[in-house]
């Protein structure tokens, strides 16, 4: 037996967090009735099925890198019909991003079904470092490097910044080019910690999440995860003594799932 939001995710249906709120608001019945409370345990042989889709079992894990170009949403979907992230991967599983990036903001951004991975990603307590480069309107004055340096206060929150290097200075064009390094996920977050400083993000860049760049990637172009990247990426879980297990398993399930389907 195990929860049910994690055996949506496990699935690749969606990520961990996605199918608790999936599950509060009554989009989930198991076995032909509604689940509204998270905790709830199914088995292997119980049916579970969202908003009319029935989640497999046995589903072949992928993982894709995306250069995500402007104008394109971080979501698997868009009620507006603009384009997604999603839209540029070829592929038949049920992808869907991990974590996300604003409507403008490019960069790196992680695709996969594999809700455990998303969910180690993604988990504040394993402080996964993102890196941006960032074109701020304005010269970087020396006090607000330093500050930037120690720690920006927003929202009663201290900013912690784990790196912070200055690229570029254009005195012609009265800009700067920085780049800075955080393990936190808040909205916006670093256009509201240039905002608290009084500059304006100008252009803004994800160009590296932990080990993994975007270096030789065209905009809007992809390339798929290696398994030593794959299993790089679970040693991130904080409390990595089980990181093994979990990646041993996750390959012992894509031989399995390659060979019950016949591929």
């Amino acid at each position: 037996m195990e929860r049910l939001q994690k055996r949506i995710a496990d699935s690749g249906y969606t990520s961990r967090r996605k199918a608790e709120d999936l599950i509060v608001n009554n989009h989930v019945t198991v076995n032909g009735n509604v689940v509204n409370t998270l905790g709830y345990k199914v088995s292997d042989e119980d049916i579970i099925v969202i908003d009319g889709t029935t989640i497999e079992k046995n589903t072949i894990k992928e993982y894709y890198l995306l250069n995500k170009p402007r104008e394109v949403i971080c979501s698997a979907s868009d009620d507006k019909g603009r384009k997604t992230v999603v839209d540029l991967i070829e592929s038949k599983g049920r992808i869907y991003p991990v974590g996300r990036l604003d409507y403008d903001t490019t960069g790196l951004i992680i695709l996969t079904n594999d809700g455990k991975l998303a969910n180690i990603l993604m988990h504040p307590k394993n402080k996964i470092k993102k890196s941006y480069i960032a074109k701020i309107n304005g010269i970087l004055k020396e006090e607000d490097y330093y500050k930037l340096r120690k720690g920006i206060l927003i929202d009663d929150r201290k900013l912690i910044i784990d790196n912070f290097k200055v690229k570029k200075i254009d005195k012609e064009k009265n800009t700067s080019l920085v780049e800075v390094t955080i393990h936190e996920g808040r909205n916006h977050i670093i256009r509201r910690l240039f905002e608290k400083l009084g500059y304006d993000v100008l252009k803004l860049t994800r160009n590296k999440l932990s080990f993994l760049d975007i270096n030789g990637i065209k905009s809007g172009e992809y390339r798929e995860l290696s398994m030593s990247e794959v299993k790089e990426l679970y040693k991130l879980k904080w409390y990595n003594f089980f990181y093994v297990i979990d990646f041993w398993w996750l390959l012992l399930y894509n031989y399995y799932c390659n060979n019950s389907i016949g591929v």
